[in-house]
């Protein structure tokens, strides 16, 4: 593989990670109307430590789906927002979002139906075989 896929791939993972986290995409919906201040995203995020949001933020930011304004006032006033990139990657997770509420029924019931065969079978059927029981391994002739 060359240098360039190589990063290439490392970036993509990292970016994958990184909307893919616990808080990320949230954060990211609730800036979909226009900018907050830290303690009313805080407050739309139940569960989420202040050093959570404020890791959350400034990796949003460094990967330009988010930006920081400092309003000189005193005290001083923060604001968040999204930006052009970040607005088109909320498009697509709102597309994404609807895929999933569209088809929740099938998912539904791909799930039970999954359950109900886990359920009824032992566990030797339930996980893979070792590789020494495995039918044309040397141990199973």
């Amino acid at each position: 593989m060359q240098h360039g896929q190589s990063s290439t791939c490392v970036l993509v993972r990292e970016i994958h990670r990184r909307i893919g986290d616990q808080w990320s995409l949230l954060t990211l919906y609730l800036l979909r109307d226009g900018a907050l201040r830290f303690n009313t995203i805080k407050a739309g995020l139940a569960g989420i430590s202040q050093k959570m949001l404020s890791s959350t933020l400034k990796s949003l930011e460094r990967d330009g789906l988010v930006t920081r304004t400092v309003h000189p006032c005193s005290p001083p006033a923060v604001d968040y927002a999204l930006t052009e990139l970040g607005a088109s990657l909320l498009q697509q997770i709102l597309m994404l979002s609807g895929w999933v509420r569209a088809n929740l029924s099938s998912l539904e019931a791909s799930r039970s139906a999954f359950d109900a065969r886990q359920a009824t079978s032992s566990p030797v059927e339930a996980g893979p075989r070792p590789a020494s029981t495995a039918p044309g391994s040397a141990r199973a002739r």
